[in-house]
């Protein structure tokens, strides 16, 4: 039985409808806000978009001018966002694409993207538990597209110095330096997110930039989710915005 879609709050006004094998969490919420798109960035991309939360939460505070392709691999995610941009009332600035990353070169033209983001599979296919449903497995594991497949996609789409930013798990840090510095994106801004003070790091956000000039990483301070008594920090409350009110997470 096909799992009953839902709207979920982005804040102002704004929501996205998911599913059980469609959905977004914290990860998607803390790549959206280290990506924002900059006022003079003007089209932009999301990579294995699933139900789009990650760009649409631009939407929130992005320049007027802002231009979005969202590229999802699965019809039933793609279905989703098209629905959230009727919604939302982007049908002129936020545009849906069923496509496979790896091809695009027949539907969208490269070299001219200011910011590509991609919230990636974590998972090598063959490492872990993969899952056995469809959807999940492909949101969660590298069966239909890799790190070095996101880099390239990325690469071919950016114009010169334009961004690519992107999360992934500490483990794998090494393998993103590396598939980055083969499509020739430069990392230039590092940041570790942890749980609470005192445990490892659970996730890191990157930024690279196309053709940018090599060495000069800048590691910013690591985000802490919660405090002691185990709400959120002072910063992920500001990140969560409007959307933590809602939810009642502040």
């Amino acid at each position: 039985m096909r799992q009953q879609k839902q709207w979920e709050p982005l804040g102002q006004g704004m929501a996205v409808q998911v599913s059980k094998e469609h959905r977004f969490g914290t990860d998607t919420i803390l790549l959206s806000w280290f990506s924002h798109p900059r006022p003079a960035e003007k089209r932009a991309a999301e990579l294995c978009a699933g139900c789009g939360a990650l760009s649409l939460l631009w939407f929130r505070a992005a320049p007027a001018s802002l231009r979005v392709d969202a590229v999802e691999i699965q019809e039933e995610a793609c279905r989703l966002l098209r629905r959230s941009v009727e919604a939302n009332g982007l049908e002129d600035r936020y545009f849906p694409i069923l496509a496979d990353l790896r091809c695009l070169k027949p539907v969208l033209k490269g070299n001219g993207y200011d910011l590509v983001a991609c919230n990636p599979p974590y998972t090598p296919l063959g490492a872990g538990i993969t899952n056995c449903a469809p959807a999940l497995c492909t949101a969660r594991h590298e069966s239909q597209c890799t790190i070095e497949d996101v880099t390239q996609a990325a690469a071919r789409l950016l114009r010169p110095l334009g961004r690519l930013c992107l999360c992934q798990r500490p483990e794998r840090l090494y393998v993103v330096m590396q598939a980055c510095s083969r499509a020739g994106l430069v990392p230039k801004r590092l940041r570790l997110v942890q749980h609470r003070l005192g445990k490892a790091p659970k996730l890191f956000l990157l930024e690279a930039r196309k053709g940018g000039r090599p060495g000069g990483l800048v590691v910013e301070p690591t985000l802490i989710l919660e405090d002691e008594q185990g709400k959120p920090s002072r910063e992920m409350a500001e990140i969560y915005g409007e959307y933590a009110r809602k939810e009642g997470l502040v």
